[in-house]
């Protein structure tokens, strides 16, 4: 008997008739020719990825960490703005970390979402950190641990996000009535709102430009890891990343798409995609890079570079995924793990409650990154 799923209806049979035109979701073994067919599915791959005209536009320190705000250029849009954070009194090169913000559909901010600057935290940063970071700025902590941890804005968040009249002149009067349901005094909120439908159209840019938005924040990620790579207080030698949702997301992409990567930490972004059909839909377009289910699956793009040491954590109540996705991707990271000879390199944790990054989870989250990246 044919599936039937609620969000296509009486287009269930659509899925049988994808499975029968070609394979999907086939089994991408680690290596160099899955690292190739994930930069082709990304595209926006060839030419230099060094930032441009580098400034430090501050220093200061707070609560133990000594910070910089540092800007580059990525050769469009406006510069992209970050944060450099290590401990105060820190002596020789430091490993270091790329920390990548979340989306959570709140792209008014991007690195402030996760990281402290020299100015006390605005109250709807503080309010926004409770259920997913427990409360505190995670990249400050593990800068406290001995890291030299970078926060950068990518490409739709922070001082790289659009302007809003320029995202509601490009959506046009259709999507204005949609968004004037929407309608609040709340500068962010609403921001945030006209946001959230502005990424359909820039995927559609993205995709007459042959890349995706998979591709364009790879990118853009890869230059500031280039950033921090050229840094002297950096061990080149011993860079990890770790993100949350979005910034596991991106996590995947950049391990997968940077040599300079030694190890990743991704958290509550693992699935398959056979485990989405008829679940949540709302996810970025950053977990769909065009054209990669013909290819392989989600975790494929996380081991590629197996056995290169990867933790994920799992939470085993995440709304936006099943638990039998999460356990089924779990399963599939293993085996590509043992195949690789290194099958200890592949830790899951698994966590009740909700989609989240909690004291709890950092705790070991940090100290996995402080083993995996430890002065050989």
């Amino acid at each position: 008997m044919p599936e039937h799923y609620r969000h296509l209806g009486i287009f269930s049979d659509w899925v049988t008739a994808a499975r029968q035109k070609q394979p999907l979701y086939p089994v991408a073994i680690p290596g160099q020719q899955t690292q190739d067919l994930i930069r082709e599915a990304l595209g926006f791959c060839h030419g230099d990825e060094k930032p441009l005209d580098v400034k430090v536009e501050s220093q200061w320190e707070r609560d133990g960490v000594f910070g910089e705000e540092v800007s580059w250029s990525v050769g469009y849009g406006p510069r992209t703005h970050a944060y450099v954070l290590k401990p105060t009194k820190a002596n020789g090169p430091l490993p270091g970390i790329v920390a990548l913000h979340d989306h959570s559909d709140f792209k008014f901010y991007g690195k402030e979402k996760i990281a402290d600057g020299p100015q006390e935290t605005l109250p709807v940063l503080s309010n926004f950190r409770k259920i997913p970071y427990g409360g505190r700025a995670y990249a400050n902590a593990l800068a406290r641990e001995g890291f030299v941890v970078l926060v950068h804005d990518v490409f739709l968040w922070g001082s790289r996000r659009f302007p809003l009249e320029t995202m509601l002149d490009m959506m046009g009067s259709k999507t204005a009535d949609l968004l004037q349901g929407r309608q609040t005094s709340d500068e962010i909120e609403f921001y945030n709102h006209a946001a959230y439908f502005h990424e359909h159209w820039v995927s559609k840019y993205c995709n007459i430009l042959g890349t995706n938005m998979a591709g364009v924040v790879s990118f853009e990620d890869r230059v500031a890891l280039n950033y921090l790579l050229s840094r002297a207080d950096v061990n080149s030698e011993r860079i990890g990343c770790i993100g949350l949702s979005g910034g596991g997301n991106r996590a995947a992409l950049l391990s997968a798409t940077h040599e300079g990567i030694r190890a990743t930490v991704i958290i509550g972004l693992m699935t398959t995609y056979s485990a989405l059909l008829d679940h949540n839909m709302s996810h970025t377009w950053m977990l769909f890079p065009f054209g990669w289910s013909r290819y392989g699956d989600w975790p494929d793009i996380a081991a590629c570079r197996a056995p290169m040491p990867l933790l994920v954590q799992y939470d085993l109540q995440d709304d936006l995924f099943t638990e039998s996705g999460m356990r089924e991707a779990h399963i599939r990271l293993q085996g590509h793990y043992a195949n690789s000879g290194n099958p200890n390199e592949y830790i899951g944790q698994f966590y009740p409650g909700p989609h989240k990054f909690d004291l709890e989870m950092q705790s070991a989250a940090f100290e996995w990154l402080k083993e995996k990246l430890s002065a050989a």
